[in-house]
């Protein structure tokens, strides 16, 4: 065999060496690639039978949505919702002290209380203005008795205040001031320095004032749902009916001119009605003597004039 012989067939060797070298690798990472699929798949397949992929009886299970990491939106029913119920009714009543202990009664009997008495009494007739707070679910039945038992109804007006969207932001408020006072606590554990410890301080105050007047707004707004407010007026029979609203427009300020005019008379006459007494007292012995010293003051006057002639 010659040189160039053996030279082609050295050549030809390392050739094939190096494709069988690659073969095998390939042949290699094929079934590495289908052994990680295998695993893999057998990974998942337990995740498939767990809760939101299936059930241990073969039953399909509701697929997973996120829900849980997810908070759920308010209630907004009809029912579920914040309502605050206002009302107030004028009775006209034989005995308004009687008349005013009924009312604390049926108040009471409805398991509210009386949050105002305010009476009056001039001329011979009174009157009575109760601020009634009773369960809300109670309030229109509670309206209803005092119009029945107490006298006789001459003006009713009730009024309602949906306040579902403000105690929902309020809630979502307080939440987060509620997270943000809890981290600066923390924050606060961890100061190292003086000034850290002093800023740290200042600025979890402020939070904590910040949450507590949430706090004390989401307590008054529960508190009006909670507990409505009736307003009720007992008028003897001689006394006057609660005045109207002025009319608004140029008839109202047509009528408040007038008013103002009548009250700026009123305060003239009574300033010149105490000053006649003394006008009449100093002012006519005033007038006398400036006439008699006017007169003789002529009197010369009038001789020098004579005499020059």
């Amino acid at each position: 065999m010659t040189f160039g012989e053996r030279r082609r067939t050295t050549s030809l060797t390392v050739a094939a060496l190096i494709a069988g070298v690659a073969l095998a690798g390939c042949s290699g990472g094929a079934s590495g690639r289908a052994e990680s699929s295998a695993a893999g798949g057998s990974a998942v397949a337990p995740a498939e039978g767990a809760p939101g992929g299936g059930t241990t009886d073969g039953k399909p299970a509701a697929p997973a949505t996120g829900t849980d990491q997810v908070a759920q939106a308010p209630d907004l029913r009809v029912d579920q919702r914040s309502i605050v119920y206002t009302g107030s009714i004028t009775l006209r009543v034989d005995d308004v002290n009687q008349a005013a202990a009924k009312a604390e009664a049926i108040a009471d009997g409805a398991g509210g209380f009386v949050g105002g008495d305010k009476r009056n009494t001039s001329g011979g007739a009174s009157d009575a203005t109760l601020e009634l707070r009773v369960p809300a679910e109670k309030f229109q039945s509670v309206v209803d008795q005092l119009a029945r038992t107490l006298g006789t109804e001459e003006q009713r007006g009730i009024s309602t205040e949906d306040v579902t969207e403000q105690t929902v932001d309020l809630d979502a408020r307080i939440a987060v001031q509620q997270a943000r006072v809890d981290s600066g606590r923390r924050l606060l554990a961890q100061a190292k320095t003086l000034n850290d410890l002093v800023m740290l301080e200042k600025e979890v105050a402020t939070r904590e004032s910040d949450l507590a007047s949430l706090q004390a707004k989401k307590r008054r707004l529960a508190d009006l749902t909670a507990l409505s407010t009736i307003t009720v007026v007992l008028l003897a029979p001689l006394a006057a009916a609660t005045p109207q609203d002025d009319p608004a427009g140029f008839l109202g300020g047509l009528a408040g001119g007038w008013k103002a005019l009548v009250a700026s008379l009123t305060v003239l006459l009574t300033v010149l009605g105490a000053l006649l007494p003394w006008l009449l007292v100093l002012g006519i012995p005033a007038g006398a003597a400036f006439l008699l010293i006017r007169r003789r003051v002529r009197r010369p006057a009038a001789a020098a004039g004579n005499r020059s002639d």
